[in-house]
């Protein structure tokens, strides 16, 4: 007699309606995984970059068909995130930027539009930073050119140090649980099954040290220095990147345009109504404004 369990099966996850995806090698850099989606005939290209602890899927997965009706729209992996690289080096902003970079090369796109969401915005004003020739305008979306100020803040992307130095100390294995026990169980309730297990890719060693790396980012001395068209998209209730802070990249780069969407850091996700349209104004500006310099 077999036992019984009052445990119910798991359902498979159910994926949302993704766009093809594939593994593309960056040469010399790593391989990660990239999605691409035809826009019209002539239309700019748009590079979707994702915030922390998340993946491009799980950060853009309500705006790729959307977008695609007015551009053509390649996102990737950062490092570490989703199925980014693997690489033993530590986490750093400038190697997503140049990671980037390199698959516009392997894939034949002389410029693009850097779209950055969160920590997604650090990497797009680097793209600029780094490869001006590359990037025809900016579209920074409930971001900040810093994202620590409180001494509280401070501590608390240095304990994120911290823990990623552990990690690397830490078995592959004891690694993936402590992921099951600390953050994904806690997930369970709030996401649907293929976000957990979008989630469960990461490579948390790295996760943590680009939180880091995010917490000794800092724009600030530069940022005037940025001459590419540049759309704001401001989050007006945002508990995670304050209001005021995302108004610094308005306020620092020169005749950069604002926009505003009434929501919480997640809108992208929970009012993605709201939010895409907004995206899709904010793309078409900065591109008007990249076309009639």
């Amino acid at each position: 007699m077999t036992g019984t369990t009052d445990t119910p099966p798991r359902e498979p996850a159910r994926h949302p309606a993704l766009p093809h995806g594939e593994h593309v090698e960056l040469p010399g850099r790593g391989t990660t995984f990239v999605r691409r989606l035809t826009g019209p005939e002539g239309a700019p290209t748009v590079l979707l970059l994702h915030g922390w602890t998340a993946s491009m899927d799980l950060n853009f997965f309500t705006c790729y068909r959307k977008l695609a009706r007015h551009f053509h729209v390649v996102a990737l992996d950062h490092r570490g995130h989703g199925q980014g690289i693997r690489s033993r080096r530590a986490f750093r902003l400038e190697d997503c930027a140049d990671d980037a970079v390199a698959l516009l090369d392997v894939l034949g796109i002389e410029q693009a539009i850097p779209v950055g969401y969160s920590m997604g915005g650090a990497v797009a004003s680097l793209v600029w930073k780094r490869h001006r020739p590359r990037t025809e305008a900016l579209v920074l979306c409930a971001t900040a050119p810093f994202f620590h100020h409180t001494r509280q803040e401070r501590l608390g992307f240095l304990s994120l140090g911290g823990l990623a130095a552990m990690a690397r100390l830490t078995p592959a294995q004891s690694r993936r649980w402590l992921t099951e026990r600390f953050y994904l169980h806690r997930k369970r309730d709030q996401w649907e099954a293929w976000a957990v297990e979008e989630a469960a890719r990461h490579d948390w060693r790295m996760v943590l040290e680009a939180g880091r790396a995010i917490g000794r980012f800092d724009a600030r001395p530069w940022m005037g220095e940025i001459d590419v068209p540049t759309s704001v998209v401001v989050t007006m209730r945002d508990s995670v990147v304050p209001t005021h802070r995302q108004v610094k990249w308005f306020e620092g780069i020169p005749e950069a345009e604002a926009l505003r969407v009434d929501g919480d850091h997640d809108v992208i996700i929970a009012h993605a109504d709201r939010f895409v349209p907004m995206l899709v104004r904010a793309i078409e500006s900065a591109h008007e404004r990249a076309v009639a310099q």
